[in-house]
C-alpha cells in the first residue's frame, strides 16, 4: 500500500509539473483555425511540416513569425485585430489558414499552452477500418493503388502547379495531393537546351509526382534583340514543355527574362539534357606551317 500510494504520488507530480502542461489540439478541416496570442508572451505552433507563413503587411513590426523544426513561434508586441495568416506546406502547396488575436496579459494569468495542428481523420481512419469489397471468395482489399488516377494529365498538373508556385499570390495557389518538390544538382549544365538562342539557362525549382517531373528553368536573354520562344528549338527528351512567354525582350529590359517548364518521366531534368560537346579546332590536325609542301612535278633527291 506504501508503495502504491508513493506512485501515485509521483504520477501526481508528473502530471502537474509544468513541462507537462497540456497542449491545445487543433484540428484542420479546411476551415480557419483560431489561435489566440497574450502581447509579449511567445506562443508555440506545432505544425510538423515544412511551411511558409504569409503575414499580411499590417502586422509589419507587430507581429514576430519564426519557422523552425516544424514549429511556430509567434510573438505580439501590441494588440492585434482578428488577421488571417497563410501556411503553406513547401512540398505540395497545402495551405492552412489561422485567425490570430492578440491582447495584453490580465492580473495573474497564466503563460498560454501550445498549440498543435493535426490534420482531420477521415471516417476509415477514425475508427481503424479499411475498406474493402466482399466478394464470393471472401475479403478483397480495395486500396488505392501506389500511382492513382489522375482527372487531368499528369504534365498537364505539374506544369500548372509549377507555375502557380512561380508566379501566382500564395493565397491562390491551388493544393495538389501527392506533389513533391525535388532538391535540384546544383550547377546543372543546360548549354544544349537552346544551342541557337542566345540566352543563359539556369534550372531553379523542381517538382514530381507519381514518376513525372518538371522543372522550371529560367531563361535570360543575352542579346539586344527580341528573341521569339518555340517548343520546337528545345533540344533534350521531354514529355511536354510549356513556356510561360511566347518572347523574351532585349536585354536590359522588365521583359528580358522568362520560364520554360520542361516535363520529364521516370527521371529528373539532368538524364534528359543532350550532352555537352567541346568544340574542336578546325586547325587541329593540318601541317604545320613552317614545312613548305612540294611542288608538282619537282623530285626529290637522297
Amino acid at each position: 500500500m506504501k508503495h502504491l500510494l508513493c506512485a501515485f504520488s509521483l504520477l501526481l507530480t508528473v502530471v502537474l509539473s509544468p513541462a507537462a502542461r497540456a497542449v491545445e489540439i487543433l484540428h484542420w478541416e479546411r476551415l480557419p483555425l483560431a489561435v489566440s496570442l497574450v502581447v509579449d508572451q511567445e506562443r508555440i505552433v506545432f505544425i510538423d511540416r515544412n511551411v511558409r507563413v504569409g503575414v499580411p503587411a499590417s502586422l509589419t513590426g507587430r507581429l514576430r513569425v519564426q519557422s523552425a523544426g516544424g514549429a511556430l513561434y509567434l510573438h505580439a508586441s501590441e494588440p492585434i485585430e482578428p488577421t488571417r495568416l497563410q501556411l503553406q506546406d513547401a512540398d505540395n502547396g497545402t495551405l492552412i489558414l489561422l485567425d490570430i488575436t492578440a491582447e495584453p496579459a490580465r492580473a495573474g494569468q497564466a503563460a498560454m499552452e501550445p498549440v498543435r495542428i493535426v490534420e482531420a481523420e477521415g471516417p476509415a481512419q477514425r475508427y481503424g477500418q479499411t475498406q474493402t469489397s466482399q466478394g464470393n471468395h471472401g475479403s478483397v482489399d480495395t486500396t488505392a493503388p501506389p500511382h492513382a488516377a489522375h482527372e487531368t494529365p499528369v504534365p498537364v498538373v505539374l506544369t500548372r502547379y509549377a507555375a502557380q508556385n512561380l508566379y501566382a499570390p500564395l493565397r491562390t495557389v491551388e493544393s495538389v495531393p501527392g506533389v513533391t518538390r525535388v532538391n535540384l544538382r546544383r550547377h546543372l549544365p543546360l548549354d544544349t537546351l537552346l544551342p541557337t538562342l542566345p540566352v543563359q539557362a539556369r534550372a531553379i525549382a523542381a517538382w514530381r509526382l507519381d514518376d513525372v517531373w518538371v522543372t522550371a528553368v529560367r531563361l535570360a536573354n543575352r542579346s539586344t534583340r527580341r528573341l521569339a520562344l518555340d517548343p520546337r528549338e528545345l533540344q533534350g527528351d521531354f514529355m511536354t514543355a510549356a513556356f510561360q512567354h511566347s518572347t523574351l525582350g532585349p536585354a536590359g529590359t522588365p521583359e528580358d527574362t522568362s520560364v520554360v517548364y520542361l516535363v520529364t518521366r521516370g527521371h529528373g531534368l539532368a538524364k534528359s539534357l543532350l550532352p555537352t560537346v567541346s568544340p574542336i579546332s578546325a586547325a587541329l590536325n593540318l601541317p604545320s606551317p613552317s614545312t613548305p609542301a612540294p611542288k608538282d612535278g619537282a623530285r626529290h633527291e637522297r
